[in-house]
């Protein structure tokens, strides 16, 4: 049964960094409601200096009003392992148009002899950095700080599940996170149609940082809820995989953009676990019934749905250079959509 919901609950998470276990129990219950009932929260009180966020946005910037030409120069086809630049058009969502967008993808910044990447992994290795001064740190800062707020939520929402903290956190050394700067340029005549369309996120769970509304959350009643903007939080949404590990107590909220006039950019950090991880119900969360889900393996199902959306990548599978994993789930094939659709037929 799909949660209705009308609105997005605001937390203050900074207890999370206390050594009073009261209010720390208090954030923890509060962060496990929201993950059940709704699927995102809105974080204040992270702890993210705002010093970081601004730097991060004059980079960003600074890179998108480059000409094409130069952003092209790392555009993400020149990647093997999944970072640089995505222009307009390059990423289209299931059912959708492609995205009016641009953006630049990132994750943990491996040596290029790390032996992931010399393996051929597709996600894992080094960033694909632009030749642009005051660029590389303040992202790379932000990345970091994003990434270790993800750890401490990822400890709470274990303890949240009545679990030790560590459940889902011992996964955690070097994963493929995804943090992706994202630019949506000003449209006058934007027309009420999704900017993204609507999806689930492939991975944990994502923290975004927006510089402007926009963003909007399907309940169990298939109405598109608003997230409020606030220039103080920070967006939590349940990924995929914490839906299938939690046998679906928590599940992956359906999501989108819509057209909206303003130009806004957006900084979701996809915080996931290590890519060999084998992620599957776990038996104190499947009842008589069995297991919802079936296993995936976090890194291969964060690559299927990568490669079905991304253009570059579809050419490499239709050339045969690249092929899904064994067993790859179709585009968003999880979440609360996915079940309402179940539901009615």
């Amino acid at each position: 049964m799909t949660s209705i919901f009308d609105s997005i609950p605001t937390i203050d998470v900074a207890a999370l960094r206390s050594a009073d276990p009261a209010a720390r129990r208090t954030v923890v219950d509060e962060l496990g409601r929201a993950a059940r009932d709704v699927g995102f929260a809105q974080l204040v009180g992270h702890g993210i200096d705002p010093s970081l966020f601004d730097a991060l946005l004059t980079a960003t910037k600074t890179f998108f009003a480059l000409p094409y030409d130069e952003k092209m120069r790392v555009y993400i086809g020149r990647s093997t392992n999944h970072r640089g630049y995505v222009p307009a058009g390059e990423e289209v969502f299931a059912g959708a148009t492609p995205d009016h967008k641009e953006a630049y993808d990132l994750s943990i910044d491996l040596p290029s002899d790390h032996p992931e990447h010399l393996a051929g992994n597709p996600l894992l290795g080094p960033n694909q950095w632009p030749a642009l001064d005051g660029f590389a740190e303040p992202v790379d800062a932000y990345y970091r700080a994003a990434f270790s707020l993800g750890r401490i939520l990822l400890r709470a929402f274990a303890e949240a599940l009545g679990e030790d903290a560590d459940l889902f956190d011992r996964h955690v050394t070097t994963p493929p996170s995804q943090l992706r700067l994202i630019h949506y340029p000003h449209d006058p005549s934007a027309a009420d149609r999704p900017g993204i369309g609507a999806h689930t996120d492939y991975e944990v769970f994502t923290l975004l940082r927006p510089t402007a509304p926009g963003l909007e959350v399907l309940n169990g009643n298939g109405e598109w809820i608003d997230v409020p903007y606030r220039d103080d939080a920070i967006v939590l949404n349940i990924g995929d995989l914490l839906e299938i590990w939690t046998n679906g107590r928590f599940a992956a909220t359906s999501h989108r953009v819509r057209k909206v006039a303003e130009e806004r950019y957006s900084f979701p950090l996809f915080f996931n676990v290590d890519y060999h991880t084998r992620v599957a119900p776990l038996p104190q969360f499947v009842d008589a019934d069995g297991p919802r889900y079936d296993a995936v393996v976090a890194g291969e199902h964060l690559f299927a749905q990568t490669a079905q959306s991304f253009t570059y990548l579809r050419r490499r599978i239709e050339k045969g250079h690249v092929s899904l994993p064994d067993g790859a789930r179709p585009l968003y094939s999880l979440g609360r959509e996915a079940q309402r659709s179940a539901a009615l037929s």
